[in-house]
């Protein structure tokens, strides 16, 4: 019985988001190598050093991810609290001296026994299932404006604010966009809808324009003399764009990138399709799109087609945070946004990124899993479908 529950056979939108989540993970981890192998070369140490880091937490994700996909809607009904609560506090520890660690003036991570993590990658996904718990419990009451806005802004609100102390505008950006997104899809009225939207665009200008330094790098981007903030604000953004242009539409071949040679910082890291784009050229930047298309449309199916609110916003909550992610990223490497320390989801480097990612999608793909059949079942072979039944004849009373 067990046996033929676990091969009984699954929705085409497992099969989708499943496929596209393997394959962009495969792809990132090819990338990751052909990117860090001179620069890990040069370090003195293996070539192979930090793709093997990358490739143990992608065999640590995909066994989660598919662990995570035979788990019930209870459980994460269940877990939404719990979640949320340890990543607040997960998130806290970045403060905590001699744990937290400051990179690039963001004090967004931890290092543990030798190894470094990002605690707000697993805070996007228990605030994912937490804003779908409290709405779906809320859903006939989000008519009424209070309803909608408590407790869902102020501990939004608070959960945003840890990332924010951290000086980390990028991660908070993806935040209220899983927050938004939620909103969204459980359905309240627009009126209402527009205030939250209102308040966290004033919220990220306000953050913006009181950061010198991220008033310095918008003022960057639209600077259209890039030659003469070349040494300052503008050297990684103008580097990505010269190794797209280098590409071409074929690429220059997988493994001779110039730029990765120390002339492109973060190369691994936020900038790793610019690397796409030089050495696969416009069609590896176009399959890249393809897939992460195919994967948003995965993840749509699975909103559409549900009949449980839980699943639609939490669903819709991930699928924004993943989909919306990629394209900020790939919006910076395009210089259609000033840079923002955001990674390419599955395909940067950085464990954590790849872990939180991919046991998000083994919640879409526990949804998928519950999605309402509508095979009609298939009749013996041979079998004439039964003819209907005639009606009852009509008889008309006599008066007598």
């Amino acid at each position: 019985m067990m046996l033929g529950k676990a091969f009984a056979p699954v929705p085409s939108e497992f099969l989708l988001i499943a496929s596209t989540a393997l394959l962009l993970t495969g792809f990132g981890l090819v990338m990751v190598l052909s990117a860090t192998m001179a620069t890990d070369t040069a370090a003195g140490v293996s070539p192979f050093e930090t793709v093997m880091k990358q490739g143990m937490f992608a065999l640590l994700g995909i066994p989660l991810m598919f662990i995570a996909s035979r788990l019930p809607i209870l459980f994460w009904k269940r877990i939404a609290w719990p979640a949320l609560i340890f990543g607040v506090l997960f998130q806290l520890l970045v403060f905590v001296p001699g744990l937290g660690v400051e990179n690039d003036g963001n004090r967004n991570w931890i290092v543990i026994g030798g190894i470094q993590a990002q605690p707000s990658e697993f805070l996007k996904l228990a605030l994912a299932l937490w804003l779908g718990y409290v709405l779906y419990r809320k859903h006939t009451l989000l008519g009424l404006w209070r309803h909608v806005f408590i407790p869902v802004v102020p501990v939004g609100a608070v959960v945003i604010g840890t990332v924010i102390l951290g000086k980390d505008l990028g991660t908070a950006m993806v935040l209220v966009l899983i927050l938004l997104g939620a909103l969204f899809f459980s359905g309240v009225k627009l009126r209402i809808f527009v205030l939250p939207l209102i308040l966290a665009i004033g919220s990220v200008a306000v953050l913006a324009v009181t950061s010198p330094d991220r008033m310095r790098r918008i003022m960057s981007f639209l600077d259209v003399d890039t030659a003469a903030c070349y040494y300052d604000d503008c050297y990684q953004s103008l580097h990505g764009i010269w190794g797209l242009a280098g590409g071409g539409v074929f690429g220059l071949g997988l493994g001779n990138s110039r730029e990765k040679y120390s002339w492109l910082p973060a190369a691994a890291h936020d900038y790793i399709f610019a690397i796409v784009g030089e050495e696969i050229g416009l069609i590896g930047c176009a399959v890249v799109l393809v897939l992460f298309a195919l994967f948003a449309v995965g993840s749509f199916h699975v909103i559409r087609k549900t009949l449980d609110p839980f699943v639609r916003i939490v669903a819709g909550a991930i699928t924004v945070w993943i989909v919306g992610q990629a394209l900020i990223n790939i919006g910076v490497v395009l210089r259609l946004f000033p840079v923002l320390g955001v990674p390419l989801p599955f395909m940067s480097q950085g464990g954590t990124s790849l872990l939180s990612v991919l046991i998000a999608c083994g919640v879409l793909l526990s949804f998928a899993r519950t999605l309402p059949s509508h095979q009609v079942q298939a009749r013996p072979a041979g079998a004439r479908p039964a003819s209907p039944r005639p009606a009852p004849a009509r008889t008309s009373a006599r008066r007598g």
